[in-house]
């Protein structure tokens, strides 16, 4: 596969030389399409499925050999970096991004979500692609629904009670907010079967309810009780500080289009509210490929190694027609997040 890094302008400059585009978008999408960065990667999410699984097999392992010991809580940390990646691979699924076929990303999505996880795929998946349809939207994204946080000045005025407090605090609270995500996502695992449909309630419910009888199994005969609710509350609150730290920079403190203002095209409404990370192969592992948000939302189906191959097109695109691309380190990515957090909650710090 050609390096796009080595040839950025010229695709670009032939793509605009083409027949009429149709939107701003369009040139990019035939530029990236035939630089085959829309081909999926089987054999490297085949490979990464199988080391992630060999890595829990091996925790897993690891945790009834060292038995009723406190040395096992050493393999709590482990197995929550590894669970984010279970995490990322039935995020991949839920987008297309591992294999064509709906049966087979379901699947895909129900064993790393469901079973391995005990957060409902259908549930992640149905929040999440309205996020991505409308990133940063008030009316129209559950990620800046008014709920534990806040996003907009209007939102937090209306804020009352115990949760006016939390937005006058919530730069403050929000890592440690994230240290119970794990288990918020599945209680709305749970939550959501509500939603679905008999048949893939049935499924999805009965992989849940695996899920957690299996987890519990594994520490209750490996560990005493004591130790086995330590090790469950230290695995689950690094799982969900992991999250939490991997969506963060994503979109927090970005632009957020005015509902009754006028409707943007693709290209602004995922570039305009997306922040990209910079970083190494490190980053990029660390973050699940989430670090190329901008390109993420641009082309959700792009398999993950193919997303810091289209950065270049996409940043050299946007230069071309002004649109701000925005991209910072990892902490200043949280403190640009938090400050955002911090700036909405202001007005009820000075009553």
């Amino acid at each position: 596969m050609p390096d796009p890094t080595t040839a950025v302008a010229e695709p670009l400059r032939a793509a605009r030389d083409a027949p009429p585009a149709g939107s701003e978008f369009a040139p990019l999408l035939r530029t990236v399409r035939g630089q085959g960065l829309l081909q999926r990667r089987r054999t490297w999410y085949a490979v990464t499925i199988a080391t992630n699984a060999l890595a829990l097999a091996g925790i897993v392992t690891g945790i009834v050999l060292t038995g009723d010991s406190w040395w096992s809580l050493l393999l709590a940390p482990l197995l929550a970096v590894f669970g984010a990646r279970t995490a990322f691979i039935g995020h991949d699924a839920g987008h297309s991004q591992i294999t064509a076929g709906k049966s087979a990303a379901r699947v895909i999505g129900l064993i790393h979500g469901n079973l391995l996880l005990g957060m409902s795929y259908a549930g992640w998946n149905e929040k999440h692609n309205r996020h991505h349809a409308n990133p940063n939207h008030i009316d129209k994204d559950p990620d800046v629904v008014a709920d534990v946080l806040v996003f907009t000045g209007a939102q937090a005025k209306e804020r009352s009670g115990f949760r006016r407090w939390l937005t006058r605090n919530q730069a403050w609270l929000f890592f440690p907010l994230t240290l119970l995500e794990g288990v918020a996502l599945k209680i709305h695992g749970f939550q959501d079967l509500r939603r679905q449909t008999p048949r893939e309630r049935a499924v999805e419910g009965l992989l849940l309810v695996t899920h957690v009888a299996a987890y519990a199994t594994l520490l209750l005969t490996s560990l005493s009780p004591g130790k086995a609710l330590a090790f469950a509350a230290l695995h689950q609150a690094l799982f969900g500080l992991h999250l939490g730290l991997a969506f963060a920079p994503n979109h927090k403190g970005m632009q957020m289009p005015d509902p009754n203002g006028e409707r943007w095209g693709h290209l602004h409404r995922q570039v305009l509210t997306s922040r990209n990370i910079r970083g190494d192969i490190l980053t990029d592992w660390f973050l699940g490929g989430l670090n190329y948000q901008i390109e993420h939302h641009l082309f959700p189906s792009m398999p993950r190694p193919h997303l810091r191959l289209a950065q270049p097109l996409v940043r050299a695109h946007c230069r071309e027609l002004g649109i701000p691309y925005a991209e910072t380190g990892l902490v200043d990515s949280y403190r640009q997040a938090l400050s955002h957090l911090h700036a909405v909650g202001e007005p009820l710090r000075a009553e």
